[in-house]
């Protein structure tokens, strides 16, 4: 049985997510970026136990379905950007997307604006954004190394989008290194 989980958007998530089901006695098959595959499924008795488990670390399970779709997705940027997944370098995220989630590209642009106010290419553009940031600050690559790693057509391309998104440039943001959390994106 899987279960989609609201913000669980890093490896730390994934982490206390997993300690806790397992301090609890709840068999887990694996625990992935937004979700929970148990070993079986599990009566509603266990579901609210783990609805309560979830809440006091600041997550909660997704029952609705357009919300789980949406789930998806975020989760699926999420991995390409931040964790780094294999994306093929000319595959562009919506073909992605509709490979990974098997579902047409214009209903899923669709709901996620309409759930979240805004489309999923500015999404992928705030997530991508804070993946700078963490380069910046980390500071091991430079403004050229980081563009391409993040597919920007070039370092003036990602300075220009950079600028529009933080009101700081690249350099300027680097002075002050402060990122925002991923689930509040």
């Amino acid at each position: 049985m899987k279960l989609n989980i609201k913000n669980m958007v890093c490896n730390r998530c994934i982490k206390v997510v997993r300690e806790e089901l397992l301090k609890n006695n709840i068999a887990i098959k694996k625990v992935n970026l937004g979700e929970i595959e148990l070993e079986e499924e599990i009566s509603p008795t266990i579901k609210e136990q783990i609805k309560k488990i979830l809440q006091k670390e600041g997550f909660e399970i997704i029952e609705d379905f357009d919300l789980s779709i949406i789930n998806k997705v975020k989760t699926s940027i999420i991995e390409i950007i931040h964790q780094e997944i294999n994306k093929p370098k000319n595959q562009n995220f919506s073909d992605y997307l509709v490979e990974n989630i098997n579902l047409n590209y214009s209903y899923l642009s669709k709901l996620f604006s309409e759930i979240n106010g805004k489309t999923i290419e500015h999404f992928i553009i705030e997530q991508k954004i804070e993946r700078v940031k963490e380069l910046l600050i980390y500071d091991e690559l430079t403004l050229s190394q980081i563009s391409y790693e993040l597919d920007y057509s070039s370092p003036q391309h990602l300075s220009r989008q950079f600028k529009q998104i933080t009101g700081l440039t690249p350099t300027q943001f680097k002075k002050i290194g402060k990122r925002k959390k991923l689930d509040t994106i």
